[in-house]
């Protein structure tokens, strides 16, 4: 088994690096991490089965750790490490499936008895995943591969060679992006594809984690044109096709896939079952219900123009049309609301509600906070409070 480490401070992790028994319970590789970028390599690489990671980290931080991997449904146990006993990241934790937490300091017996615990959890679920039906395999190495192109795609340590297992044998490949239109659900027709891909031995398709409207398609060089026709006749719904720079080695898959994002940046894409001018109106219904839904995530133009089929520009104008705002400033003022929201209903700390609603700087989000309200968010919150106090004593 394996176990990784997670935190900015390395005396932290040589602590519990120092204090953990992990021979007793069958560890015998301990990785490290300093952050959750770090981390998210290391695990898509060597695949630990206990995570003890950090809250707050520089780059990616420890909650957007456990939501990552909650989202791509890992295996493994993930101990939270923190130096704050706040329920609103307990209740983040607990709701993404984090196993347990330490606090700060960290005392021997406590990380023991929940390495202990999380040990057995693991041995015990991996039995039942043992016995389940014969796809479940198929279905977690499918994963572990999306897992892999991703980390390709990102830029991120990846490995080639299991990548090449999945492939038939040539001299290079080449790289195709398919894009879906936002609201259509792409499973079935991601899972066709890479059928017919496997069996006709053209290649393979991978579904990008980060993105569930984007699938990478790899085919042997030169065999694309049959493959662009299967699409043509068995995707009925409107799909855009962006090729890369053709792969010579595997390990070239980033610079590929950079260049099929310039190419789409260009408008250099072929579309297929093209959405009509008649669709524009339940386009930008679909966009403004997209950007309400995500307002917390990082959101542009670009990202907009690609999901939705329409041209940076026209969304631009037809966002301001529709709302009356900015879509930036439309995405302020719902992040203002939200904080709004959680300053004077629970006692969440500044910082964990500027991160969550997607600012990485505290001092920025109470700055953004003050020149849209007229006051800070501590002064928000305690005028909240005197308000609801004056509203008891009246009642």
């Amino acid at each position: 088994m394996k176990a990784l480490i997670v935190d900015d401070e390395i005396n932290v992790r040589k602590i519990i690096r120092f204090m953990g028994q992990w021979q007793k319970h069958g560890i015998t590789d301990i990785l490290e991490a300093r952050n959750g970028e770090e981390a998210k390599a290391l695990i898509d690489l060597e695949s630990p089965e206990i995570i003890m990671t950090d809250v707050k980290m520089p780059k990616k931080n420890g909650i957007e750790l456990i939501e990552w991997l909650d989202a791509n449904s890992y295996p493994g146990k993930v101990i939270l490490i923190t130096g704050f006993d706040d329920y609103s990241f307990m209740r983040k934790a607990i709701k993404h499936g984090s196993f347990d937490y330490l606090l700060k300091p960290i005392e021997n017996e406590m990380l023991n008895e929940t390495l202990a615990g999380a040990v057995e959890t693991w041995k015990k679920e991996e039995e039942e995943r043992c016995n389940k039906e014969p796809g479940f395999y198929e279905e977690v190495k499918k994963l572990r591969l999306n897992r892999g192109v991703t980390s390709a795609c990102n830029g991120e340590l990846f490995n080639s060679d299991e990548i090449a297992l999945s492939l038939p044998q040539a001299d290079a490949y080449d790289l195709t992006l398919i894009y879906f239109y936002q609201t259509h659900h792409l499973d079935p027709y991601l899972q066709h594809l890479t059928d017919e891909l496997v069996t006709r031995e053209w290649g393979n398709a991978y579904a990008l984690q980060n993105d569930p409207n984007v699938c990478v398609i790899l085919s042997v060089h030169g065999q694309f044109f049959p493959i662009e026709e299967w699409i043509t006749q068995h995707i009925d719904i409107p799909v855009r096709l962006v090729s890369g720079h053709p792969v010579k080695s595997l390990t070239e898959l980033p610079q590929s896939f950079q260049s099929a994002q310039r190419a789409l940046a260009e408008q250099n894409f072929r579309a297929i079952h093209r959405l009509t001018d008649l669709d524009d109106a339940r386009r930008m219904h679909d966009i403004v219900a997209f950007v309400s839904e995500h307002y917390m995530q990082e959101l542009s133009l670009d990202k907009l123009s690609t999901r939705f089929f329409l041209s940076r520009e026209h969304i631009s104008r037809r966002f301001k049309q529709e709302i009356g705002m900015t879509l930036s400033n439309y995405v302020i003022q719902l992040r203002i609301k939200q904080a709004k929201q959680w300053l004077s209903q629970t006692d969440e700390k500044m910082y964990s509600i500027a991160l969550k609603l997607g600012y990485q700087d505290e001092t920025y989000f109470s700055k953004l906070f003050k020149r849209i309200v007229g006051m800070t968010p501590l002064e928000y919150r305690d005028e909240e409070g005197k308000r609801e106090i004056t509203e008891l004593g009246e009642s």
